[in-house]
């Protein structure tokens, strides 16, 4: 992933804060050779005060044996994304027939070095986290071993901890453009109203004023 000076964080608070509400992204792992990477979407807890990323598969998921052979992986995630026509990017001075399409986006990848949990109590007490994350109003009952209703369903999954080693973010939202630019882009987001534009104009807004 390209990062431009203009789209790199402003510090690490900024990605920090951004990754734990955008918890589904794609696991690449590595294929064997001559093969294309595994590419597995899934949903994960980021644990900042561990430095790592936990999720759960099914046993049968076909990577298990690529994920053992190399277990250096990446997580990747990306949301907050927005195609901008490119009238709304064009110089104030020239056609605005001229001005050029882009993407904005904000994207997080997490390159990890993959543990396989296979430990009974260790895979519930996983479990329980991640619900305790995308669940924190409860309804569910706590995952333990040998009690029903998850405790049979444990042989059938594997947990996977995903040590984080290096991170690369990028918030790609106009910050080479002038001021001028970025109000008509925001404005043009906000006339639009489209799936993903309330999100890309709040980062070009807070990305301006920063």
């Amino acid at each position: 992933m390209l990062i431009h000076p203009w789209d790199a964080p402003g510090s690490d608070a900024e990605w920090q804060q951004w990754l734990p509400v955008h918890d589904f992204g794609q696991l690449a792992v590595n294929g064997p050779a001559g093969e294309p990477p595994f590419v597995q979407p899934l949903h994960f807890f980021y644990d900042p005060g561990r430095g790592e990323a936990l999720t759960h598969l099914a046993r049968p998921n076909p990577l298990w044996s690529a994920l053992e052979a190399n277990p250096e992986v990446v997580l990747s995630v990306v949301d907050d994304y927005a195609y901008i026509p490119g009238p709304w990017q064009a110089d104030p001075d020239g056609p605005a027939a001229h001005g050029t399409p882009t993407s904005f986006y904000a994207a997080v990848q997490l390159r990890c070095r993959a543990h396989v949990v296979d430990d009974p109590a260790e895979k519930a007490a996983l479990l329980n986290l991640q619900v305790g994350h995308f669940q924190p109003e409860g309804g569910s009952a706590e995952v333990a071993v040998g009690e029903v209703p998850y405790g049979r369903m444990l042989s059938g999954i594997r947990g996977l901890r995903l040590e984080v080693t290096q991170v690369r973010a990028k918030f790609k939202y106009a910050g080479k453009r002038t001021e001028q630019v970025r109000d008509r882009i925001a404005e043009g987001l906000a006339d639009r109203g489209g799936p993903g534009d309330a999100a890309a104009r709040e980062h070009l807004l807070r990305r301006q004023g920063a």
